[in-house]
């Protein structure tokens, strides 16, 4: 029964991201529980859980009194959080890594173990984004600037729908773990040109792929 449950919920999850990737539901449309329900021939308990999912992967919102609707997807957010997020963190990586210390990028090659381990889990999306962000804040650690710390959190939260995007359909978990460890193997040999360099490549590709397939999206 439990096996049952589980693949009624995943496809109710599938065929919905699929309608909100195609642009079928719209930026906006409310996802009235009931009515899914009815027209995917399902009991309200599975479209919940896929709302659920939906939310953690930032393709559904949930507001007080109104429920779930489709999120906006927006190509010109997209440049501006990636490109913003490249430039200050970037600056922040350099600042830190002048005086990061050894124990700072020995945690962040435990987080990394995690996250590497996270990824190839199903229905991680929320594991994988905490990881991901903990990994980058300890390589900034050195840099003792808490402002520009909490700015660049601001960026990434507003930016992390676009993150898991990348991760779960655009191919970009099997970019991640690779890059990821040539950055931490650059700032354990302290070599800073080069360590914010890849820094900004991870970003600005993420954005570029991100971009190309809401195109697509747009176009189909």
């Amino acid at each position: 029964m439990a096996i049952e449950y589980k693949t009624r919920t995943q496809l109710v999850v599938e065929i919905l991201r699929e309608k909100i990737l195609s642009g079928e539901i719209v930026a906006g449309q409310p996802l009235r529980q009931a009515a899914l329900a009815e027209e995917l021939n399902v009991s309200r308990i599975p479209v919940r859980e896929a709302l659920l999912q939906l939310e953690a992967e930032g393709l559904v919102s949930f507001e007080p009194h109104k429920g779930a609707s489709a999120t906006e997807l927006n190509l010109d957010q997209v440049d501006e959080l990636f490109e913003l997020r490249a430039m200050i963190e970037g600056d922040l990586l350099t600042a830190s890594l002048v005086s990061i210390s050894d124990e700072a990028l020995t945690q962040a090659t435990e987080i990394l173990a995690k996250l590497d381990s996270a990824l190839g889990k199903e229905n991680a999306a929320n594991t994988w984004s905490e990881l991901n962000s903990d990994f980058h804040n300890c390589l900034y650690s050195g840099a003792n600037r808490p402002q520009t710390s909490d700015l660049v959190n601001i960026l990434n939260k507003n930016a992390d729908r676009y993150i898991r995007m990348h991760l779960l359909w655009v191919g970009g978990i099997s970019k991640a773990g690779p890059e990821h460890a040539e950055l931490l193997a650059l700032c354990k040999a302290r070599d800073i040109d080069k360590a914010v360099a890849k820094l900004k490549q991870h970003i600005l590709s993420s954005r570029d792929e991100i971009k190309a397939f809401l195109l697509q999206r747009e176009a189909s």
